[in-house]
């Protein structure tokens, strides 16, 4: 997780970076038109410049969630949600970086986004990460598999089975004279009452 997270740190920074030194604010690119182009604009707010006159709200959203990723990051033992996290871990933190050295002031910072689809808002490698991390989240949540990579189901099945099977191991055999035992003797009164039986026939 930490691992992932790092990487997706890294080049969401290398493209923010190479962005800034190769475009000018506001300027279009076109790359596979009309489809996909570059469109290097600064965001203040969130996904569809939502927000703009609150960034530092976001800003204190983004360390509360990295902080949390990153105690869940001790907890995790599973290869999927490792991914999953990583990846929201990354890109929470690519997004933070901007907010917190980015102008135009420490904590205040412009989020740094050049993705453009058409009718999309425009995003950058982060928000990215971050919606492919929230999507194997559903995924692993709905097929029922926890952070150390267990099944929710199969963990309570195993649970009922486990209670069944000492209810069934804690039962005891009816003694002799109560409700349900067999008396003694009953077999071989019944083995003799049919001898006596068979010889009235034969007579």
């Amino acid at each position: 997780m930490l691992l992932l997270a790092a990487a997706a740190l890294a080049f969401d920074q290398l493209t923010k970076l190479w962005v800034v030194r190769t475009m000018t604010e506001g300027q279009i690119t076109d790359v596979a038109a009309p489809l996909l182009r570059w469109h290097f604009i600064r965001n203040p707010g969130a996904a569809f410049s939502i927000g703009t006159d609150y960034t530092w709200v976001f800003t204190i959203i983004m360390v509360l969630v990295s902080a949390f990723l990153i105690y869940l990051m001790f907890r995790v033992r599973s290869l999927g949600w490792a991914t999953a996290l990583g990846l929201v871990l990354g890109g929470a933190m690519g997004n933070l970086m901007d907010r917190l050295f980015r102008e135009p002031s420490f904590g205040q910072g412009h989020v740094v986004d050049f993705i453009a689809f058409p009718n999309f808002a425009i995003f950058n490698i982060a928000d990215s990460c971050v919606v492919s991390g929230v999507i194997l989240v559903c995924l692993l949540t709905l097929r029922g598999i926890d952070l150390d990579g267990t099944r929710s189901v199969d963990s309570a099945g195993t649970r009922a089975g486990k209670k069944g099977a000492a209810a069934g191991h804690g039962a005891e055999e009816p003694r002799s004279g109560e409700p349900g035992a067999a008396a003694p003797g009953s077999d071989a009164g019944e083995r003799s009452g049919s001898r006596l039986s068979e010889r009235e026939d034969e007579r």
